[in-house]
């Protein structure tokens, strides 16, 4: 869906765009200290957001944040079934590099839980959050995956008929 990173429009967009890149390194924190979710949007929102050094332009909207942070592991089960189904035959949520998990499950919540954010900004926007911090055919790999899980969990809004195994709203 994207070619190359773009820039957000305005400073809602760009403030949203924060804080997927936020959650993203938040997930990411997650995994790796084992720490909850709550702490970690603590932390975030307390001593991280407002400094230059946190790889987004501007500072996060943390509502939209703190909503990420707490609906990926609220949802995990659903989000990692939709990521597995997203992989080919012989691969397993396991074995994808941990930021590469961490954006295809805030990505996967927003397809899951924020049906107010189009299916195509989703795609478009993990996609550049990949191009952040990959070079090679990660970011590739995000957008196929999401389009992926996007066709099943936001079947109508690509025009197709939902699976009927899932919830169509």
């Amino acid at each position: 869906m994207s070619a190359a990173p773009s820039a957000p429009a305005g400073p809602t967009a760009r403030a949203r765009r924060a804080a997927r890149m936020a959650a993203v390194q938040g997930l990411y924190q997650m995994e790796l200290t084992g720490a909850d979710a709550e702490s970690v949007t603590r932390e975030f929102c307390d001593h991280r957001f407002g400094r230059a050094d946190m790889g987004a332009p501007g500072d996060p909207d943390e509502e939209f944040f703190t909503a990420l942070m707490r609906g990926v592991p609220h949802h995990q089960a659903e989000i990692d079934r939709a990521i597995t189904g997203s992989l080919s035959a012989n691969w397993r949520i396991a074995r994808l590099d941990s930021i590469l998990r961490a954006i295809l499950r805030v990505a996967a919540f927003e397809f899951i839980a924020r049906k107010d954010v189009p299916a195509k900004v989703v795609i478009d926007e993990y996609v550049d959050i990949a191009h952040a911090f990959f070079e090679g055919e990660e970011p590739s790999f995000v957008n196929a995956a999401l389009d992926r899980i996007a066709r099943r969990k936001r079947a109508v809004e690509f025009g197709e008929t939902p699976p009927d195994d899932e919830l169509q709203f």
